[in-house]
């Protein structure tokens, strides 16, 4: 295992796409023989554990639009909304092979020990809205609370895939850190939609 680098912080550009050349195709065929092209240069097949990576993060961003999607709860949604461009940043970062040639595009998003102290601080104002958990909770209720259950579990196989990558290239510690804390406030946030729509949990 490689050690860490010694990074602090992770930023991203304004929008989720401004790293992408302006007027580019969707359709480019260069990945037609089972390989991706990364940020800074080189191509790694698409089941390349950095493209697990950043894929499961993708994927993250894209089940909390749906769970933004399929029912209005501002309280809720106003979290979700800087937590996907985040998310953002994430990705940007685990698509690059060398984190110093994307540092001119990563400008605006942070990740660091103050944003980390955020999601906690959410966690801890959701809980005290919450019954104290005695129980595990089966997954369901209002459509907002499950799709932010289905959100925490893709979060969790994009804590495992990054903890993997971690093994093999320099990476900021505050990645896993920001997934770990990231999948319990999903999971706060899955109980508080319940709550404050007056559905009751299921437990096990």
């Amino acid at each position: 295992m490689r050690p860490t680098a010694p990074v602090t912080s992770i930023t991203t550009a304004q929008s989720g796409f401004d790293y992408l050349p302006r007027l580019m195709k969707i359709y480019t065929k260069t990945g037609d023989a089972g390989s991706t092209g990364l940020f800074g240069g080189g191509r790694v097949a698409k089941d390349d554990v950095r493209v697990e990576a950043y894929g499961d993060v993708d994927e993250l961003n894209a089940v909390l639009g749906m769970a933004r999607a399929v029912e209005m709860m501002p309280r809720i949604d106003e979290l979700l909304v800087p937590i996907q461009r985040d998310l953002f940043a994430l990705g940007a970062l685990l698509a690059t092979p060398d984190i110093e040639k994307m540092a001119d595009h990563l400008v605006k998003a942070r990740i660091d020990e103050g944003r980390i102290a955020e999601l906690e601080r959410a966690i801890d104002d959701g809980e005290s809205e919450l019954e104290p958990l005695r129980a595990f909770i089966v997954p369901g209720g209002t459509p907002k609370a499950a799709a932010l259950h289905v959100a925490r579990t893709v979060c969790r196989r994009a804590e495992r895939h990054v903890v993997r990558l971690q093994h093999e290239v320099d990476l900021p510690p505050l990645a896993v850190i920001y997934l770990n804390r990231l999948s319990d406030l999903l999971f706060t946030l899955a109980r508080l939609a319940n709550r404050r729509a007056g559905a009751g949990e299921v437990t096990w």
